[in-house]
């Protein structure tokens, strides 16, 4: 192993210290470019899902200073820096272009990018990019897109439901499952967000991922170690799920919340990264001379204390001072340059959505605390309407935000609905025709939905700004865009759904939707600015 005193890059030269001031430099030009993006990313860890998020830095630091104590002494002076200022260039455009947008979250991007060229500055281009693994280690310190999210989210929901529910019959106990509700006869237990699986997910693929680092053997062992991270997690979070079931059948539900509900998580956590380190054993017994488990985790922390405190010694150049003034002088334009506010369309509050159209009569119903937190809207309308004369009702609903970009966005029906045990019997886009209304002729999502043997018919679309759209990636990218062009980044879900009665058919509830509809919609721009 290399002496710490030898270290590349580090050594105490011609320039010492100079080198350094030049690195604080960069850091502090660059700051106003990325402040947006770290202010939501210290919001996103203050949630449960990332709370992990301020050990991550840490960890890279770590690892960082591990190879750069391995890393052979450097004798030639000279490093070709300017790849690594490309690179900075590179991050601080997106860091902008996130700006631009007000979108937090390719801030963090445009950051990490920019964290990958300062080392590569700092290093030079022969040294610097064998030290991105701990570079690339950030990533897993920012929260994912909304839209990736809560399809994850959903989809892991679903997953960890059926294994949970399949871990409570291996019990003996009757159980039945709708959607995510758990049905144990005299308990009903709904799998919420928070068991979907993410809240440990995030944490162990940050872990799997420092523990293939850290791992002594063949690549696919490493490999093996990461790509296991995400199943495991899912299958011990499911396992939770079913140990809170058979529970709550034994002695109640209160045993399904409180320090129980808390401790059982932490119990799993622990017990995935067990599972990681059991298999590392068996990996290591694969080999022709296996390793014991204290070598093949190289957990050495010899010589980093003497590596960080060699930090202010680094080499200056002129490819540094090139970089730091490119920040230096970024950062001042970026604070100086006039930039447009965002603009806020006036609109009226679903308070005074009419509860009265035409014939049909109406009441708004509260959603219940929990769903308004996970929908995240500024505003919404949750109203039912009845008419004497029609055989079903039309359920009305629409969630507004006033700003899509800082995590808050819609969720569409799409993946929601099968949370409730329906089950999404077909799909398709369908157009309607309004032509008494500025809407005119547009395209909307038409489902049929399922349940037992109650049936819905959904009409639901993405309206943006004036424009109806029905796919939530392009509703997102769009987001994106009217942000730059027009620095407005509001937008709704707009949703009608009515049930088809026994003695209906698909056509006669088609009609029903379109005849209440074509009353609503002039109503509409009011509360959904256009």
């Amino acid at each position: 192993m290399t002496d710490a005193s030898t270290a590349p890059t580090l050594s105490a030269s011609r320039g010492k210290g100079f080198g350094f001031v030049w690195f604080l430099l960069l850091v502090a030009g660059a700051v106003p470019v990325f402040w947006l993006g770290l202010e939501s990313l210290a919001y996103a860890w203050s949630t449960p899902e990332y709370s992990h998020g301020p050990l991550i830095p840490i960890i890279s630091l770590y690892l960082f200073l591990r190879e750069l104590r391995d890393t052979p002494h450097q004798t030639d002076s000279s490093m070709n820096r300017w790849p690594g200022i490309v690179v900075v260039a590179f991050g601080l455009m997106i860091g902008i272009f996130g700006n631009l947008a007000r979108i937090p979250d390719i801030i963090t991007y445009g950051f990490i990018i920019w964290t990958g060229g300062v080392v590569l500055t700092c290093m030079g281009w022969s040294r610097g990019r064998r030290h991105q693994l701990p570079v690339l280690h950030l990533v897993f310190m920012l929260p994912l897109p909304q839209i990736i999210y809560w399809k994850m989210n959903i989809f892991l929901q679903g997953v960890s439901s059926e294994l949970g529910v399949w871990f409570v019959a291996l019990a003996g106990v009757p159980v039945y499952l709708e959607g995510n509700i758990i049905d144990l006869g005299v308990y009903k237990l709904q799998v919420a967000e928070a068991c979907s699986g993410l809240r440990y997910l995030f944490p162990i693929l940050s872990f799997s991922y420092l523990f293939a680092i850290l791992y002594r053997g063949p690549l696919w062992h490493k490999a093996l170690l990461l790509i296991a991270a995400a199943p495991l997690t899912v299958l011990m979070n499911s396992f939770r799920i079913g140990v809170v079931g058979v529970l709550v059948n034994r002695y109640g539900i209160e045993q399904a919340e409180g320090f129980m509900h808390f401790f059982e998580g932490w119990v799993i956590f622990l017990g995935c990264v067990g599972i990681l380190f059991l298999l590392a054993v068996v990996l290591q017994r694969t080999q022709r001379n296996p390793l014991p488990l204290t070598e093949a985790i190289d957990l050495d922390i010899n010589g980093l204390g003497p590596m960080l405190a060699r930090l202010p010694n680094l080499r200056s150049g002129l490819g540094l001072m090139a970089a730091a003034l490119l920040c230096i002088t970024v950062g001042f334009t970026f604070i100086l340059a006039p930039r447009p506010e965002a603009v806020m369309v006036p609109r009226d509050n679903f308070d005074l959505f009419p509860r009265t159209i035409g014939d049909w009569s109406g009441a708004h119903t509260p959603l219940d605390p929990a769903v308004e937190q996970v929908l995240g809207a500024d505003d919404y309308a949750n109203i039912s309407y009845y008419d004497p004369d029609a055989p079903e009702y039309v359920h009305f609903f629409s969630a507004f935000y006033d700003d899509q970009t800082h995590g808050e966005g819609i969720h569409s029906p799409e993946v929601c609905l099968p949370v409730g045990g329906w089950e999404v019997y077909s799909f398709d886009k369908h157009e309607v025709a309004f032509p008494d209304t500025t809407y005119g002729t547009f395209e909307l999502n038409r489902a049929i939905i399922q349940k037992g043997l109650s049936k819905q018919l959904v009409y639901y679309w993405f309206e943006q700004r004036g424009e109806r759209m029905t796919n939530d990636v392009y509703a997102k990218a769009m987001v994106l865009y009217d942000g730059l062009v027009r620095q407005r980044t509001d937008g709704a879900l707009v949703r009608f759904v009515t049930p088809i009665g026994e003695e209906e058919s698909e056509a006669d509830a088609d009609a029903r939707l379109r005849g209440i509809m074509q009353d609503v919609l002039p109503k509409l721009p009011r509360f959904v600015p256009e």
